[in-house]
């Protein structure tokens, strides 16, 4: 017979447990990072697990959790500058220019879906998680203050009252609407929000790849490992970007891009792509050849579509983080 004291604390963890995923995605967007979400997230979790004996249900234990998740990440954001994508840091470079790196801390980083997006979500409430993770609208978020960030995600992502969320965060009612309108008007600004409905605001994109998209995502692989550039520069905007962090330089444009993949990016020619989902949007685990036989990680690749064109590549060079995170091999034969 199971100690009755045991089967509470297993039950107890089970009932943690069962927000992780949830409460990652939330840390994500108040983060920016993956790993720095994961780390959150479990401070959320020791947090709740010392408390919860005490936890008394005047809420729900997610809105409880919530609570929690957003101090401890308010509390990070205070000792900690926010991450950022290239693209907003500098003009795009020309051929030729150095190359530089940034610490990985510097970064934007994406996330698998997997991580950030609960499964057991109804559809219309899986769209506008996965429309939250996408890497355009994460990095808008992190222009607004740590505060207003976190009153936007709980009321227009998390759909908190503004009564709930002045609990949440020690704050007036009248303070929280402040700070939304002011976060909207930041977003809106930087074209991350467009209008959903009289006086609402949705993350701007569609949800999912509709079967043109689809369609373009497998003539960019198929183009990729071909390494056949006129083919691919066809899949591409005309003004598309390409983005390497943790270097900050990046592309702008179809006929430099494709100038810059067949010369100083030739050594990608002969790669293997496998594909994933990360914060929303399509992505690939890149192998290069190796000189030895076989292929070895080089990059994340996260696509950004437009219509039916390509209108970003994220090529995110920190392969020996990211590949472990989104669980792909450490080679392939």
């Amino acid at each position: 017979m199971l100690d009755p004291r045991r089967e509470q604390t297993v039950g107890n963890m089970a009932q943690l447990e069962a927000h992780r995923v949830a409460l990652t995605g939330h840390c994500y967007r108040m983060l920016g990072s993956a790993m720095d979400a994961d780390d959150a997230v479990q401070e959320t979790m020791v947090r709740a697990w010392k408390s919860i004996a005490h936890f008394q249900g005047q809420s729900a234990l997610r809105t409880w959790l919530y609570r929690i998740a957003t101090n401890v990440c308010l509390d990070a954001l205070a000792t900690r500058t926010r991450r950022v994508r290239s693209i907003d840091e500098r003009p795009a470079g020309k051929m030729g220019d150095p190359l530089e790196e940034r610490p990985r801390t510097h970064w934007l980083e994406p996330i698998p879906d997997a991580r950030a997006i609960p499964d057991d979500v109804d559809p219309a409430q899986a769209v506008m998680l996965r429309q939250s993770v996408r890497l355009a609208f994460v990095a808008a978020l992190q222009h607004l203050p740590p505060r207003q960030r976190a009153v936007l995600l709980l009321v227009e992502v998390l759909g908190s009252s503004a009564a709930e969320v002045a609990e949440h965060l020690d704050m007036s009612v009248a303070a929280v609407n402040s700070a939304l309108q002011r976060a909207r008007a930041t977003l809106s600004e930087r074209k991350a929000y467009q209008g959903a409905s009289a006086g609402a605001t949705s993350p701007a994109g569609a949800s999912q790849l509709d079967a043109e998209q689809a369609r373009l995502v497998d003539r960019y692989v198929d183009a990729f490992e071909r390494y056949d550039m006129d083919a691919l520069a066809t899949l591409l905007h005309d003004d598309v970007k390409l983005s390497m962090p943790p270097i900050d330089f990046w592309l702008q444009g179809k006929p430099i891009i494709r100038q810059w993949m067949i010369g100083p990016g030739h050594g990608c020619r002969g790669s293997r792509l496998l594909r994933t989902s990360a914060s929303g949007l399509p992505a690939f685990a890149q192998y290069r050849a190796a000189p030895e036989g076989g292929h070895k990680p080089w990059a994340l690749i996260v696509l950004e579509l437009e219509g039916d064109r390509i209108a970003h590549m994220n090529n995110f060079l920190d392969a020996a983080a990211l590949f472990p995170l989104f669980g792909f091999p450490p080679s392939l034969p």
